[in-house]
């Protein structure tokens, strides 16, 4: 009887293994070769914000939640550009509505990545990232210097951050913490470019200049002086919990 149902555990672990897979591949490969094979429209139409602006206007009354969607999808995926989409939504919509809706956005898509990555497990992961590197990542993650690391990386724009979604799903961290974190770290760099794409809409070209020029430096000076970033962060944190 307990070999029975040792064999009958077995086959539910191996069933659940596959339909994992299967998710996998088609969330990783099978989805975005359909979008762009069978709609390279949509991808080209985000070459420019013209296109961007048209596609969430032929949605009409719901734009909104097609933005959303598309943000949210954005995150998930990761093969769409998220400062356009920012963008986008800061000249369609103005600042505080398409700040709004991307908050909205990428709060519902980091929470579906960090479940999803708890759903399709570390082994099916290692699939995506190499074993070697995730591993890295949920060590870090793991560490008493997640909060730090985590709120550094997703201050910086331009970096690639999906896999540090990923590994926070199948990390110790709670969802709670993860959200509030990378929220707190990627909203000023959504502000940024939210607000270039409404000082574009007004015509406001000279502050649009000085916004993205300002943007490019805190770029190229986060990229270079991460790692000083990240201990200088971690100083300031540990001085802060000392005196409390």
């Amino acid at each position: 009887m307990k070999l029975l149902n040792d064999k009958r555990k077995k086959r539910i672990r191996i069933a659940f293994s596959f339909a994992r897979l299967l998710l996998l591949f088609v969330i990783v490969i099978a989805l975005p070769v359909y979008v762009c094979f069978n709609e390279p429209e949509l991808v080209e139409r985000f070459d420019s914000l013209e296109e961007i602006n048209q596609l969430l206007e032929e949605y009409e009354t719901a734009s909104f939640f097609a933005y959303i969607g598309l943000q949210i999808f954005q995150i998930v995926v990761s093969i769409l550009p998220g400062q356009a989409l920012q963008f986008a939504a800061g000249y369609a919509y103005g600042f505080w509505k398409g700040l709004l809706l991307s908050l909205a956005g990428v709060a519902l898509g980091t929470v579906i990545t960090f479940y999803l990555a708890r759903l399709l497990g570390r082994e099916a992961l290692h699939v995506i990232f190499g074993e070697e590197k995730f591993s890295k990542f949920i060590h870090t993650l793991n560490s008493k210097r997640s909060f730090i690391v985590l709120f550094v990386i997703f201050l910086i724009p331009g970096i690639p951050k999906d896999i540090f979604t990923y590994a926070a799903g199948v990390s110790e961290l709670r969802i709670s913490a993860f959200l509030a974190l990378s929220m707190l770290g990627r909203t000023p760099a959504m502000i940024g470019s939210i607000m270039m794409g409404s000082m574009f809409f007004n015509g406001s070209y000279f502050g649009l200049i000085v916004l993205a020029i300002a943007a490019v430096v805190l770029f190229i000076a986060g990229i270079t002086h991460r790692d000083n970033l990240i201990k200088w962060t971690d100083r300031a944190y540990k001085r802060m919990i000392k005196d409390i």
